[in-house]
């Protein structure tokens, strides 16, 4: 790992290099980006981003967040009752069901890993900060931020329908529609994604065929209001609904319908086995998810004053077969959720807009949160005799309040000091009861508070006009909370604490002739981390590790070596370790950090002809992980694997004409694996997969 540290450090050095060397340097087109909530330019801001244009989401093929996740170093996501994301060795948590990175879409503040579906059908463009982002951002953003920004209204309706079909039947419908109802005035816009997929598992047990099929279905439609030439509103509403049968994968039990021990390893899982398995019932899951936005935005000659007022409200109802598979002592045991939680969010921010001299921002933030589970559980049916039925029944209430501040400091022509702070106080309050067959058998109440400060500091270097070296120290922050599946009474038991983060980073961004990068180093001490644990009476819970670690480097850039030609890519190494993680009976201490690819990286190659053809391809590597086998209290090993994904298209007109495919060389990997003393099961990623489409732009 040193030895790589110290080739890139070699490589900022070279680059440093050729700036003296050759002074005719190109610029590129500035990008703008609002990654501090405020519009700068992207070279100048002293942190990685990833900025992907609306035409890049559209010729990648970039459907879902997940789609997003895929194209930056060091961030990953894996499927599992939603997207579980990890970036730089930081995963979501169990209990509060949170990933590390949050989506903002126009403001909507995302970040259980159930609610990560969204339309992309009018997106202006996604910017990806990358690192801990508690400052601005608040709680949750311990790794990152994904900010999605739609596309600003004018004058001239426009819009898009598009249909895609595919292998396993699958089937795609998109529409975009942006209209002016009154001129210079008000604006609206409509925009869906409806999709359908039969999946590639067949059920042996039934011969059902379409066993791990799909519906989702996101519509999103806003109105936008300029009252004068300085205030100005939007509303936005939206539905997102998802249901989703079996998963791609199965389940293998510890023990035969003889009472005979069965130890799987995770060697015995194989994808060719998932493609023909038994299941004796039907697992789904649907979920519901409704937000509403109302963003205010007055703007005179030296200030900026922004209001984004949130809802959204979240129903999900699930039922699974309890062992992921058939023919075994849990035959029509099965387990249920039916969950919902309701979200108020507001922000108050004001900033100025000084072009010369400190650049700063302020606001408070307030939201509040409640979440029910009833009925949570299990039926088990043990060697054909019903046991019975438990319930974990709880309701968890959240507030949080925050003020928050940043400035931005020129020292002189070409030193820019950034300084942030955020104070943050989070109440949360738990009232649980576990029933067996509607008996009580125990319950809990508990309340705490986590009050934090949480600081950034950072140092821009403006070189000359295209190269811009930086510095960062930054901390991060993801609240702590309660067991909503508690089988003891003990509150000490029952509660676990924030996981923090401190990241140290430096890089260097570069701009010149037809290429533009950035480049950069990072360290991240963990402390706290949210772990999950199962012991061997079947409690699961969620632990603190006490430290880790995580360092690495990541290198992006965007290549123009024609007029017609386009080259990008990106790619991350990191290193990960657990320096103190002791539960008394284990000793995880040394282990590598589970879900974190040693590596990624990915190679785009895109070719526009003048007459209308066009053709990309995709490569994408991930390295080696590790997941955690809690059967055997060990961790076992995911080889690396490489992805290729292609497109060839015709433009005319108004209409665009592809052919796609996905995974072409048919990988066969694994890409989430658990383990308890009852089960294993393991998801395998999608098999080749071959689609066509067609859109009409008007």
């Amino acid at each position: 790992m040193t030895k790589k540290i110290l080739k890139v450090i070699k490589i900022l050095i070279i680059m440093t290099n050729i700036v003296f060397a050759d002074n005719d340097i190109e610029n590129l087109e500035n990008v703008t980006v609002t990654a501090n909530k405020i519009e700068e330019n992207i070279q100048y801001i002293p942190q990685s981003i990833t900025v992907l244009d609306h035409e890049e989401i559209e010729a990648k093929e970039i459907k879902t967040i997940s789609d997003v996740i895929n194209e930056i170093p060091n961030m990953t996501s894996t499927p599992d009752r939603g997207i579980k994301v990890n970036f730089r060795g930081i995963n979501a948590s169990l209990f509060t069901e949170n990933n590390p990175v949050v989506v903002y879409i126009d403001g909507i503040p995302i970040s259980a890993k159930r609610s990560y579906i969204t339309s992309f059908e009018n997106i202006e463009r996604v910017e990806v900060l990358r690192g801990p982002q508690s400052t601005l951002y608040g709680k949750d953003a311990i790794g990152g931020v994904i900010n999605i920004i739609t596309k600003e209204p004018n004058n001239e309706t426009n819009g898009s329908i598009g249909f895609e079909y595919g292998s396993d039947n699958y089937m795609r419908n998109t529409f975009n529609i942006n209209t002016p109802i009154i001129k210079d005035k008000l604006f609206f816009n409509i925009n869906g994604d409806i999709f359908s997929d039969n999946g590639w598992i067949t059920n042996t047990y039934n011969g059902d065929d379409k066993a791990a099929k799909e519906n989702n279905r996101n519509f999103s439609t806003s109105l936008y209001y300029k009252v004068t030439d300085k205030l100005s509103t939007k509303l936005l509403l939206k539905n997102n609904r998802s249901k989703n049968y079996g998963f791609n994968g199965y389940g293998i039990a510890t023990i035969d319908p003889f009472g005979t021990p069965i130890y799987p390893n995770f060697s015995d899982f194989k994808r060719d086995a998932a493609e023909n398995h038994g299941f004796e019932m039907s697992s789904y899951e649907k979920y519901t998810i409704n937000s509403q936005a109302l963003s205010i935005k007055y703007d005179n000659e030296n200030y900026t004053f922004n209001s984004t007022t949130t809802h959204s409200k979240t129903n999900v109802n699930g039922k699974y077969d309890a062992d992921y598979t058939n023919g075994t002592y849990l035959d029509n045991s099965t387990m249920f959720n039916d969950e919902t939680a309701d979200n108020y969010s507001q922000e108050f921010r004001i900033s100025n807009k000084q072009d010369n001299g400190i650049r700063w921002l302020g606001g408070i933030y307030l939201d509040t949160e409640d979440k029910n589970y009833d009925p949570y559980g299990t039926h088990t049916i043990m060697y054909g005799t019903d046991i019975g039925k438990t319930n974990m029944k709880s309701n968890l209430d959240s507030d949080t309040q925050a003020i928050f501040g940043q400035a931005i400091i020129p020292l002189d022509e070409q030193f820019d000091l950034t300084l942030g702070a955020r104070y943050q106080r989070i109440k949360k309050k738990i009232d649980y009861e576990y029933y067996n067959n509607n008996v009580k058998l125990l319950g809990y109440n508990s309340e705490k508070t986590w009050n934090t400060f949480i600081p950034k500091i950072a140092l821009d270097y403006k070189l000359n006009d295209n190269f811009s070296p930086f510095i960062s120290i930054s901390r991060g922050y993801m609240p702590g909370g309660f067991n909503t599946a508690a089988t003891t009474s003990n509150i000490d038991d029952n509660t676990f604490e924030p996981q923090q983060s401190t990241n140290y980073e430096m890089g260097i961004k570069g701009d010149f002739k037809d290429f533009y990068f950035t480049a950069s180093l990072f360290r991240m001490d963990i402390k706290d981390i949210h772990v999950y644990r199962r012991l061997t009476s079947g409690q699961v819970y969620t632990d603190n590790a006490d430290k880790a670690h995580s360092q690495g480097i990541e290198f992006d850039f965007h290549y123009f070596p024609t007029s017609n030609l386009e080259i990008t890519g990106a790619f991350g190494i990191i290193q990960t370790e657990y320096d103190s993680y002791n539960v008394g009976d284990y000793n995880f201490s040394g282990n590598k950090i589970e879900t974190t690819p040693s590596h990624t990286a990915n190679l785009s190659i895109i070719y526009n002809n003048p007459s209308g053809f066009y053709a990309r391809t995709d490569v994408r590597n991930q390295g080696s992980m590790y997941f955690y086998d809690d059967l055997n209290k060990s961790f076992v090993k995911e080889d690396s694997y490489t992805l290729i994904n292609a497109k060839i298209g015709y433009k005319f007109s108004d209409w665009d004409i592809y052919i796609f495919g996905k995974n072409l060389t048919d990988e066969k990997y694994i890409n989430m694996y658990e383990t308890n003393s009852y089960f294993s099961y393991a998801s395998f990623g999608d098999p080749r997969f071959f689609g066509l489409g067609i859109k009409y732009t008007f």
